[in-house]
């Protein structure tokens, strides 16, 4: 009897210390396993409130204030054939660290460096055979909606940007500039700068891009409604390439010494702008086109460029992506169809307020 007794007595101070033990670890460990919050690429409780994490410059968009039930990945399909897609990158690669914070991964995606309908299917497909949660994509041309429709009847949302093809599709919504307003907008800078005669020549990107000829058409059913006086002695092609501007600009200007306006709707102006210059042309030949690229800017300062109007590059590529993963996390849908970026103009007379050097 005294050594059963004995031996429940030890059992029982073993439990004791045991259960001492654990109450310490608890105190100096802070909270249990249990209670910890997700680390990165695993799944959180559905509607857990997330970090509050400040947005980076240049962008407009910040994340839902909740985290998502589960790792999210999303894609973002983009283009790389001229400097403007630099700052589309870098507002990606900006929400890519700022989503870390909110258990989603984001890819960028160059499709190439020649813009085609064929190259833009073949990521899309990529992308869906891959499983991606969510796809933002610059589409362009026609032909990309059936791949967009796609993708949504698998169950991946898609949001286009900066550009997309005329036929519709099932995307949740386009982000990007109204191309023919645009146009319009270029329209009436080549009003002021021609005095409402002379000979101006087009050189678009892609013929058949459907934002390529809406700014195109945009601007000269402006100046044909508008300004009669104006003479258009042709419209070329550069392929969105610089170089391809600059000899086209020279040719142009060969051909037409009394040219006044050179209209870039797309990718390389700078080059139009630099063939001005090496003719010592400044001040008697100026360009209108687009983006505040600091290519650009830098003939805005000089000159040879007169007119470049904005489509917030940077913050098409942040703010698309951060309203998709809004989408996914919280079902918050976009609010509205269309998402238009400010057409703001970049002039010789604004350039040092917006660009101080």
């Amino acid at each position: 009897m005294k050594k059963t007794f004995a031996l429940l007595l030890s059992m029982l101070l073993v439990t004791l210390l045991l259960a001492a033990c654990g109450g310490k670890a608890k105190e100096e460990g802070g909270a249990s396993p249990s209670a910890a919050s997700p680390s990165a690429g695993s799944s959180a409780a559905a509607g857990e409130a997330a970090p509050d994490v400040p947005l980076p410059k240049g962008a407009n968009v910040a994340a839902v204030k909740q985290l998502p039930s589960k790792p999210l990945r999303i894609a973002f399909l983009s283009w790389q054939n001229n400097p403007f897609w630099f700052p589309v990158r870098d507002g990606a690669q900006a929400a890519k660290d700022y989503l870390k914070n909110f258990n989603t991964t984001v890819d960028y995606v160059v499709m190439g460096d020649d813009l085609t309908a064929d190259r833009t299917v073949s990521a899309m497909e990529t992308a869906i055979t891959q499983k991606y949660d969510g796809i933002v994509v610059v589409p362009i041309f026609d032909g990309t909606e059936v791949v967009i429709n796609k993708a949504i009847d698998a169950g991946i949302p898609v949001l286009t940007a900066v550009a997309e093809g005329a036929k519709p599709s099932k995307r949740i919504a386009f982000m990007g500039q109204d191309a023919y307003a645009a146009g319009q907008l270029a329209g009436q800078q080549i009003e002021k700068l021609t005095g409402g005669s002379g000979k101006i020549g087009v050189i678009t990107g892609v013929f058949g891009a459907t934002q390529h000829e809406k700014r195109m058409n945009g601007a000269l059913d402006y100046l044909k409604e508008k300004v009669p006086g104006i003479q258009v002695v042709g419209k070329y092609e550069n392929k969105d390439k610089a170089e391809t501007a600059y000899s086209l600009t020279k040719d142009m200007i060969t051909a037409n010494p009394d040219l006044k306006v050179v209209y870039v709707t797309a990718g390389g102006p700078f080059g139009a702008a630099k063939a001005i210059q090496d003719l010592g042309l400044t001040g008697k030949v100026s360009v209108v086109c687009y983006d505040h690229i600091p290519e650009n800017v830098k003939y805005v300062r000089s000159g040879e460029i007169a007119a470049a109007i904005a489509q917030d590059p940077f913050g098409q590529g942040f703010d698309s992506i951060v309203t998709m993963y809004n989408y996914l996390a919280a079902g918050q849908k976009p609010s509205a169809d269309f998402l238009p970026v400010k057409l703001d103009v970049l002039t010789p007379d604004n350039v040092n307020e917006l660009f101080p050097e």
